[in-house]
């Protein structure tokens, strides 16, 4: 049953949800394990209409930083009576239901205090998943040697999607090898990448 709890005139909706599940099967024998990224929904009224997506990262990145966690992205989408708001949060060897439910309700505790949207908003904290989105020069370094999946703003040498293995970063462009295209490598300027995320594969 979801738990709730009261504070003054307001109410608070705290539940587990699932996300897209993914089966992966092992090369070398084992069993198949199932990947769920994991994420917690909390709605509440009382929030003011100023707040931005820049808002609530700092707000994110103040507790996921103060908690040791990394804060992969931030979503902030307005719809029919109020704003849906989603952090994707992850940490070292991936992270647990428990510090999801704790960085929600301490985000949504200096949201109140702070007031930055004025309407009903739900607040979603979850894992990246398998397929976790790419964010910044960081995040490509991290990830040199899988397999990527990247789309750019504009055409970009005759091309706007790209799925191969990240070869290297340097310089503020990404190298991608193109396995399905006998080898052929791209190189992206990181300015040029609007959407930049893992691919699954099976081992």
């Amino acid at each position: 049953m979801p738990a709730r709890a009261a504070r003054g005139a307001e109410h608070l909706l705290l539940r587990p949800v699932e996300g897209p599940a993914i089966l992966t099967v092992p090369a070398r024998g084992g069993a198949p394990e199932w990947a769920r990224p994991h994420s917690f929904l909390l709605e509440r009224d009382g929030l003011k209409e100023q707040g931005t997506r820049e808002i609530v990262r700092s707000v994110a990145e103040r507790v996921t930083s103060g908690r040791g966690f990394e804060l992969v992205d931030v979503e902030v989408k307005r719809e029919r009576g109020g704003h849906f708001v989603r952090l994707y949060v992850d940490k070292e060897g991936g992270i647990g239901l428990d510090e999801l439910q704790a960085v929600s309700e301490e985000v949504s505790a200096i949201l109140d205090a702070e007031d930055p949207i004025d309407t009903t908003y739900t607040l979603e904290v979850s894992s990246p998943g398998l397929d976790r989105p790419l964010k910044g020069e960081a995040d490509y370094r991290r990830f040199v040697g899988r397999l990527v999946k990247l789309s750019s703003y504009e055409p970009w040498e005759g091309r706007r999607h790209w799925t191969g293995r990240l070869q290297s970063v340097a310089d503020g462009s990404v190298t991608v090898t193109l396995e399905k295209e006998k080898g052929a490598t791209a190189r992206i300027p990181l300015e040029k990448i609007a959407h930049g995320r893992l691919e699954v594969e099976f081992k």
